[in-house]
């Protein structure tokens, strides 16, 4: 086939560099692990025609279901008179794109029809799909690498039928796009915590700029810096646009570090912020140097992604929320006329929330137990909180210090260890300072990814960490959580921990409660919630939270009520 076969709907005036081909003119290679190789590389991204033929090899080769329409339905459907027809940029996209416009991407004008009518003829194919704002950008792209729109509809029916297990390549419901979302603030908050914490101080809704996250990369990302994550997206999937998106909020927050001025709270304002920072990015950021930075990120796994992915899903469906609707954001549930707390402002309580897991978001707190209501009493401490996870435990000493923890687990199972204290939790533990300053301490293995080993060497990107691996510290037991159960992902039992001291959580027995362990705890707190000490812990690798020895003046318990419920 001759090379402009692939170029038919190109502007090759606005291709640039991309528009002189040269490099191999071929790959000899039909292994996955070496494609991966040649992907990230850019082993085809200097020639067009073989960049081509690469893509239709790469999606020919998805498992898809039996029934999947190809080039000869298209042509049926729409006919060889196509191109004599109305344009069909002047009919909407499908209803289910959500708005998502149809990027350029140095398409020949008439070409934007094209890709309009593909959009179109997919829609009708694919009753089942719901919500997919990526159809638009991943046709324009693909059509750029076609020879006609048959096959344009054939390379983008494939993905959209792909039926490997584990693998996705595009969400086709909302359900799946908004747990993607979580997904993303949950690996933001993780893996670019700096950048997530300058978003929570700029946007009244986190969750609100991060559901552009998809859209940063397939659709303002310019033409030269996508192709090349769509290189290696096609081989590797999903994850790939994870890792690109959390690059380009590195990159932003390089960016607005430079810049000057602070301005109010405003959503709006920071999605176009980024959008636009995203769209001009070939200014500063090449994409080589974009790529090196989205795979330099270490421990984020297709597993973590997948676990979180399907968490987030469970909650969403607990919640009802499987279609689109106006989401309460959490600043409504920490509106400041209703929350009330004798430790922390609104203001303390939402920083607060933008470090827990996404996927509790669309919770508001809810009081547990206080010291001032309840009274100083271990047993009563239980009874208020056993049958809540997960929950927030908030410290007040004497000496006006406040400090405390999120605790993944629910404090009743620390009756699984009988008599003897035994630490349980997941690494989505934390524990973390208000006062004199504002720190947040997590589990030592996020911020140390070498105390943590795979059995999965070949290749660390897609390690999955070991089942039923368990580390137990001090000789103190660590009981085993249910299948299925909160943050699988980052329970103690998937990692090959270096040291026993590593995943000590948190624990309780009959005369103290503990959090964080392995040479020193945390927090200390006495059976009468009166005394207590803080100190340096292996777990959570932190510093002291306040003074060594004190004296607790005010404690509260916070659990996570559904927002959403009646």
């Amino acid at each position: 086939m001759a090379e402009e076969d692939y170029g038919a709907f190109v502007d090759w005036t606005q291709m640039g560099d991309l528009a002189k081909s040269s490099g191999p003119t071929k790959v000899d290679c039909k292994d996955l692990k070496a494609f991966k190789q040649m992907a990230r590389q850019g082993y085809w991204a200097k020639n067009h025609k073989l960049r081509a033929q690469v893509y239709q090899q790469l999606i020919k080769a998805i498992p898809c279901r039996t029934v999947t329409p190809d080039a000869a339905v298209y042509r049926d459907i729409v006919g060889n008179a196509a191109a004599t027809k109305k344009p069909s940029s002047h009919i909407p996209l499908p209803e289910f794109v959500d708005g998502s416009p149809l990027p350029r991407y140095c398409l020949k004008a008439e070409a934007v029809a094209s890709a309009h009518r593909v959009a179109n003829c997919v829609a009708g194919q694919f009753p089942d799909i719901s919500h997919c704002p990526s159809l638009p950008a991943v046709t324009s792209l693909l059509l750029h690498f076609s020879a006609d729109e048959a096959q344009c509809f054939e390379l983008v029916s494939r993905m959209l039928s792909c039926n490997e297990p584990g693998k996705r390549l595009l969400d086709q419901t909302f359900l799946a796009h908004e747990s993607g979302c979580m997904t993303f603030g949950d690996l933001a908050n993780k893996y670019c915590s700096a950048a997530h914490r300058m978003i929570v101080a700029s946007a009244q809704d986190v969750l609100d700029v991060y559901s552009d996250w998809q859209r940063w990369v397939l659709g303002d990302l310019p033409f030269g810096h996508v192709v090349r994550v769509l290189d290696i997206y096609l081989v590797e999937g999903y994850k790939v646009l994870f890792r690109v998106a959390i690059a380009l909020l590195k990159f932003y927050r390089k960016h607005k570090a430079e810049a000057q001025g602070a301005a109010e709270p405003d959503s709006n304002r920071v999605r176009d912020e980024i959008q636009a920072f995203v769209r001009g990015i070939g200014a500063s950021v090449t994409p080589e140097k974009l790529l090196e930075k989205a795979f330099s990120i270490r421990m984020l796994s297709r597993k973590e992604i997948t676990l979180l992915q399907l968490t987030n899903e469970r909650s969403l469906q607990q919640k009802g929320i499987t279609v689109k609707q106006k989401r309460r954001n959490v600043q409504l549930a920490l509106n400041p006329d209703t929350f009330s707390s004798e430790i922390v402002s609104a203001k303390e309580m939402r920083d607060i929330w933008s470090w827990i897991p996404e996927r509790f978001a669309l919770c508001q707190p809810q009081l547990l137990f206080t010291t001032s209501t309840h009274g100083c009493s271990l047993n009563r401490f239980y009874a208020h909180c056993e049958g809540y996870e997960p929950t927030l435990l908030l410290i007040r000493t004497t000496d006006g210090d406040v400090c405390g923890a999120f605790l993944s687990t629910d404090w009743e199972e620390r009756k699984r260890g009988g008599n003897k204290l035994s630490f349980f939790g997941t690494g989505e533990c934390f524990v973390f300072r208000l006062k004199p300053e504002m720190e947040r301490y997590e589990w030592v293995v996020i911020r140390h990814p070498e105390l943590a080993s795979s059995s999965k060497t070949p290749d660390p990107d897609d390690a999955a960490p070991p089942e039923g691996q368990q580390a137990d510290g001090n000789g103190l037991e660590q009981p085993e959580r249910p299948a299925g159960d909160l943050s699988p992902f980052l329970s103690a039992r998937h990692f090959n921990l270096n040291s026993k001291n590593t995943s000590m959580f948190m624990a309780g027995n009959f005369d103290s409660i503990i959090v964080g362990g392995g040479d020193g705890n945390a927090l200390y707190i006495d059976s009468e919630l009166n005394h207590g000490r803080a100190g340096r812990c292996t777990t959570f690798d932190n510093p002291l939270l306040c003074a060594e020895s004190f004296q607790v003046a005010l404690l509260e318990v916070w659990g996570f009520q559904d927002a959403m419920a009646p």
